[in-house]
């Protein structure tokens, strides 16, 4: 009984020992930064929604603040997110039989830049876009906007953390 619980001690301190080795974003090691920057994301696209870059922007500070314990800068950040949202599109997805649109489709592109100071190794450039389908007799303006910009900018945040910090 006494080797048991040395036993038990002894493989409860390697489990221990090997977390520091991997986090739970499923990156392993850690990423040695102490501070990240957003810097403001133009809006380039074709078709101008007003406001939406600032939206954009601080939906990927708030993100990266609730799911890190870095701490948002201004500049000379140890991360370092940019770019610009390059298309924001309204296309028909499928018709009535008067030839008007049963659906709609509002697509929203993002190209983003990423650098890490302290390991080139992980920058990159790279587009993410997402889309959200809506009824045909809608408009893309009030509360059909704003949950389309929720579900959209939802994803593509995610999908912006995952390539720069959790490596999905």
């Amino acid at each position: 009984m006494r080797y048991f619980k040395i036993l038990l001690v002894f493989i409860l301190a390697l489990t221990l020992h090997g977390c520091k080795y991997y986090n739970f974003t499923g990156r392993s090691g850690s990423i040695n930064a102490k501070t990240f920057q957003v810097n403001y994301f133009q809006n380039n696209a074709e078709v101008v929604e007003p406001g939406i870059e600032l939206t954009f922007t601080r939906r990927l500070q708030d993100l990266i603040q609730n799911q890190t314990n870095l701490t948002l800068t201004n500049a000379g950040g140890d991360l370092v997110y940019e770019g610009e949202i390059t298309q924001y599109r309204i296309s028909p997805m499928t018709a009535t039989a008067d030839q008007r649109a049963a659906q709609n489709r509002l697509s929203i592109t993002i190209n983003v830049r990423f650098t890490n100071k302290n390991n080139e190794d992980d920058d990159f450039e790279k587009p993410f876009s997402f889309f959200y389908d809506y009824s045909g007799d809608a408009l893309p303006t009030g509360s059909v906007l704003n949950a389309a910009l929720d579900e959209i900018f939802e994803r593509i945040t995610q999908d912006i953390f995952n390539e720069s910090l959790a490596k999905w």
